[in-house]
């Protein structure tokens, strides 16, 4: 039996290794150990594997169990610094845990947007054989998906790549959108002012169809001078106060609760209330921000924790399938003391 190498920096040979010395790439190096049917692999080039695996000494020790079957109790995650912002981590935790109710174990890895990191990470998930990856971002956007991901089942959880035929698993903006601009309406609003934010995303375009679809329901007229832009910060809010103001708008829905922050600033110098003299609506419901102002936020939740949960049950194939492979969770309306 061939016993383990180490590098020449001390740690064990790993595909990586394999894949450099034969000139190859680490999915190719995985196939061939693996032995993956279906395969395009050249005699010659997995010839050139095979004697890279014997100069180097290469064994997959860590998982000679789960080679034998094809595939483990591992799935991975590779996240882009969603476990270091102040809500979106939960993606990981609603992964973990309906991971774990199905007698898988998570293995995450937060790469903050370094390409080597990434790189590094999926090889060593193709490697352990996981069940499949989750690859989430921090914020929902449009993505390249990294090459390696189509060498195993993959879900994109808070992005999506148009195209790439891989399942993506989204937060409804345009429900969202509508449920914000809904609790105003419910509130007997009817000249309601949008701070729409000024970056490109899908939640620029798919709260805007909210607030526009929630306005037609109720039979009120879409007026565009009330969709106000601001940069999707507290900074933001603040300084569109004087265009709110001005719009005769009696309740605004803002982008994010950033936003609603620092228009609750601007009105307060003013010496203006919320909500009695105007009423506000948030989204993102963060709550340190939402829940602790005063009054309250009234804000739409972006289900960070569901988002994660529902990438691994589209994973391990237990939701309905989309005809266009993408899965809208539901924004839920917060309900506080702003309205």
């Amino acid at each position: 039996m061939r016993t383990e190498r180490h590098s020449k920096h001390g740690a064990p040979v790993t595909m990586r290794d394999i894949a450099k010395e034969a000139g190859v790439s680490v999915a190719t190096v995985s196939h061939v150990v693996n032995n993956k049917q279906g395969a395009r692999i050249g005699e010659e080039t997995r010839q050139r594997v095979h004697e890279a695996i014997d100069l180097l000494g290469y064994r997959t020790n860590a998982l000679a169990k789960t080679l034998s079957v094809g595939s483990s109790r591992f799935i991975g995650l590779v996240a882009d610094a969603i476990a270091t912002t102040p809500f979106a981590g939960q993606i990981i935790h609603g992964a973990q845990d309906e991971a774990w109710k199905h007698g898988y174990v998570l293995l995450v890895a937060n790469i903050d947007g370094n390409k080597a990191a990434e790189n590094d990470a999926i090889a060593m998930m193709l490697e352990h054989q996981v069940r499949g990856i989750l690859y989430s971002t921090w914020y929902h956007r449009e993505i390249e998906v990294p090459e390696s991901l189509h060498q195993t089942d993959t879900v994109l959880v808070d992005c999506f790549s148009t195209g790439s035929g891989l399942p993506a698993v989204v937060p409804d903006e345009e429900q969202g959108g509508k449920a914000a601009t809904q609790e105003l309406i419910d509130a007997g609003h009817q000249r309601i002012a949008f701070i729409n934010t000024t970056t490109p995303s899908p939640a620029l375009t798919g709260r805007l169809a909210g607030y526009r679809s929630a306005l037609e329901s109720s039979g009120l007229e879409f007026d565009a001078s009330l969709v106000i832009s601001a940069v999707p910060e507290q900074e933001g809010g603040y300084e569109v106060t004087s265009a709110i103001i001005a719009s005769g708008a009696s309740a605004v829905f803002c982008h994010n609760d950033r936003v609603a922050m620092g228009l609750y600033d601007g009105l307060r110098v003013r010496g203006l209330d919320v909500p009695k003299d105007i009423a506000v609506v948030g989204f993102d419901n963060q709550e340190v921000i939402a829940a602790h102002l005063r009054p309250p936020l009234t804000t739409v939740a972006l289900p960070h924790y569901e988002i994660g949960a529902a990438g691994i049950r589209v994973l391990l194939g237990l939701e309905r399938e989309q005809d266009n492979a993408l899965y809208l969770i539901n924004c839920p309306a917060i309900k506080r003391q702003s309205v």
